[in-house]
């Protein structure tokens, strides 16, 4: 019986203390995020270097045709959502994801300088929410969500179609004129040939860079983006050294109570 309980401790102490090293991992890598940021200064477009920059400016659509966000049906340059259902299992009950996904198109980003190309594939995008619905007493479920749902096989029904299910939909997506953060590479741009450009500018195309991991885009300030991102470092490195420190702790103290 003591060698049974000694092996659920040790199991227990492992994967919490494992879950607390990978917090305070992720922590060190924020702060090196947090620290490329604060380090690289601001380009102006026009003047952009080949390699790693930061830009800030306001999106411009680089095609007539652009997306449309799967539950506000808006104009956009690229969308995510997250659909989620309120399940109980015994005597608990929480929010389970059951869809997600995002779409994205190349974009422009100007400033007062000039535009340059961004191509969103790849990036790390953190973007404020735009739509969020809850289902309630009295809420229709609006048309573009039943359409998405019917399209993509699900429904907000229950299982014999005399209700509706608990689910909230959330959306995320930037539109034309929206001002963004980005973080990328600068590099060629395949969509012009060499000799072509009119100015360098255009022969360039902010991307996710093959030797470089970091490519970020959000829609808050550089200020607002690494304040949130100190207290995201804090609470990994925090969160993960003491739960890591604390599942050893009590594994000691259970171990040296068997003995």
């Amino acid at each position: 019986m003591i060698m049974k309980d000694i092996i659920w401790m040790s199991v227990w102490t492992l994967g919490f203390f494992a879950t607390g090293v990978f917090l305070f991992w992720e922590g060190i890598k924020l702060l090196k995020q947090k620290r490329l940021i604060e380090n690289i200064p601001t380009s102006k477009i026009r003047s952009l270097a080949m390699g790693l920059v930061e830009i800030y400016g306001e999106v411009v659509p680089a095609y007539e045709e652009l997306l449309k966000s799967p539950f506000s049906n808006k104009d956009c340059v690229y969308y995510s959502y997250i659909i989620e259902e309120y399940r109980s299992s015994g005597k608990s009950s929480s929010w389970v994801t059951v869809d997600a996904g995002r779409k994205e198109q190349p974009f422009y980003l100007k400033d007062n300088t000039g535009g340059v190309l961004i191509d969103p594939k790849g990036a790390n995008i953190n973007v404020s929410r735009d739509f969020e619905f809850n289902p309630g007493f009295g809420k229709k479920t609006p048309d573009a969500i039943i359409n998405f749902l019917n399209a993509n096989g699900m429904s907000h029904k229950t299982l014999f179609g005399f209700g509706n299910k608990t689910m909230r939909y959330k959306e995320y997506f930037i539109a034309p004129k929206d001002k963004l953060y980005i973080m990328g590479t600068a590099a060629d741009n395949p969509f012009v040939e060499d000799g072509t450009a009119k100015d360098n500018v255009e022969d360039v195309m902010i991307q996710k860079g093959n030797n470089e991991k970091i490519y970020y885009i959000s829609d808050k300030p550089e200020n607002t983006l690494l304040k949130e991102i100190k207290w995201k470092v804090l609470g990994y490195m925090i969160g993960g050294a003491c739960l890591s420190i604390a599942s050893l702790i009590i594994s000691f103290k259970y171990m040296f109570n068997l003995l």
